[in-house]
């Protein structure tokens, strides 16, 4: 395999993208809501620069005129998500409308929603195809849950966008540079129109992250100067071939492990802890150098283990690891490194902050409502008291940000954050249809570098 044909340029593309950037209004890349500040001229260090806008947290939504929901993408993450908000918000909301490309999908999503909350959705509010999430976000709902593979989330996030929708997203929002900035686009629109926007990254809604951002607002540990962020887990789920599905049926079936319908591990599930970086830190990186390879993985064509070293402008540094075989020693959390001791984050265990010595300071364990329903909850009470909430761009940004890492280790190369937004990467066939599209035949896994 030569160094060409997985050369930068493959997975880089052209800039044609720079007019595209220039119009939408990029610039640097900044949220007023999301608190984020990416790479400037200057460092951060000084946290009480920052205005982050914390999520309200509160345990039990404000009353209000029940709220409509669509599900869009009924898989398991998408019912997980319909079940989430319906606790969030007990008898103040509802979920009225399904969409999906797969019937069966369907069907499991309502059958769940019904034994456990006793809501029946009504045949003519579940609809099937590609174009399902037009149908859905057209049914009269208030706020719209994307659950689809992430390849399909930037078109319909700016169809609920255009549509004056309140939108729970999942993470990652985008898979190429293509649907990030789609995403970018839509998410200002949003601003510009009040809407509520929550992007499926938990850990800014759980009080032991936030606890442990204030600590160091505080100077806990003084000034960041390295971070460490894992992912390390097992194998994630697959399906084979079956003789009845389609092309396109066997690689939606099987997304997870398809570079254009998820964006790789690195972007579709260890975009959390970089995020947590990129938010503690108050900017995204501007450059990554990274590597990875595949070992074990039997279907689709990503990787099953990711190094990067991301660099900042001012020359600090986000070391990230993620990987996805069975049987290896595991490690799912962040580790931010200061001038005067650590901090410990971690989703499932306890966060911490030690003094160079190793002597706790601070540590804060779970008593609190699972992060996967606080995060309806918030939204739910910023619809309801219009407080400004919208995280995509930041989501966006992070996502962008694992892209870069994803696009060094396929390439070998050090790749740029400028490179990236100037990138034309559009990822997946040009046609949604059930049927064969001819992506499998050409379908490769990248090898970097030369075999001279």
């Amino acid at each position: 395999m030569s160094e060409s044909q997985f050369s930068r340029r493959k997975f880089l593309g052209g800039a044609a993208a720079i007019g595209a950037a220039g119009a939408i209004g990029f610039g640097p890349l900044t949220s007023c809501t999301s608190g984020d500040s990416s790479a400037g001229s200057s460092a951060i260090y000084d946290w009480k620069q920052r205005d982050y806008n914390f999520p309200p947290l509160l345990d039990q939504v404000p009353e209000g005129t029940v709220l409509k929901a669509g599900v869009i993408g009924c898989g398991g993450r998408g019912t997980g998500a319909a079940n989430n908000f319906l606790e969030a918000g007990g008898s103040t909301v509802t979920i009225t409308a399904l969409g999906d490309v797969f019937q069966d999908r369907i069907d499991g999503c309502r059958d769940r929603i019904k034994k456990e909350h006793g809501l029946e959705i009504p045949d003519e509010n579940c609809f099937i195809g590609f174009d399902a999430f037009e149908k859905v976000i057209d049914s009269g709902v208030d706020i719209v849950i994307l659950a689809t593979p992430p390849k399909f989330r930037p078109e319909q996030f700016e169809a609920a966008v255009k549509a004056r929708k309140h939108v729970f997203m999942e993470k990652p929002v985008a898979v190429d540079t293509a649907g990030v900035r789609q995403v970018l686009a839509a998410a200002k629109m949003a601003d510009n129109l009040g809407l509520k926007v929550v992007t499926g990254t938990q850990r800014r809604h759980q009080h032991k992250y936030i606890n442990v951002y204030k600590e160091l607002s505080n100077n806990a540990i003084g000034k960041l100067t390295t971070a460490e962020v894992y992912w390390n887990g097992g194998q994630l789920w697959y399906r084979n071939s079956n003789p009845a599905w389609s092309e396109m049926e066997w690689m939606i079936r099987d997304w997870v492990n398809w570079c254009w319908l998820s964006g790789d591990h690195i972007v579709e599930q260890h975009v959390h802890n970089i995020d947590v970086a990129n938010w503690f830190f108050g900017k995204h990186p501007i450059k990554a150098l990274g590597f990875g390879s595949r070992q074990r993985r039997p279907t689709g064509d990503q990787y099953d283990n990711f190094a990067v070293r991301f660099d900042l402008d001012d020359g600090r540094q986000v070391l990230s690891t993620c990987r996805q075989i069975n049987g290896c020693t595991n490690a799912v959390n962040e580790v931010m490194h200061g001038t005067k001791g650590k901090a410990f984050t971690s989703q499932g265990g306890t966060s911490k902050i030690v003094d160079l010595e190793g002597n706790e300071l601070f540590s804060y364990e779970d008593h609190e409502t699972s992060p996967y329903v606080q995060e309806h909850k918030d939204l739910i009470t910023c619809i309801r008291q219009n407080i400004p909430f919208n995280e995509a761009e930041a989501t966006a940004n992070s996502v962008l940000t694992a892209i870069m890492g994803r696009v060094s280790a396929y390439t070998g190369k050090e790749v740029t954050w400028e490179e990236m937004m100037n990138s034309d990467m559009k990822l997946g066939p040009d046609t949604y249809i059930m049927g064969d599209v001819g992506y499998m035949k050409t379908a490769t896994v990248p090898v970097p570098g030369s075999a001279d």
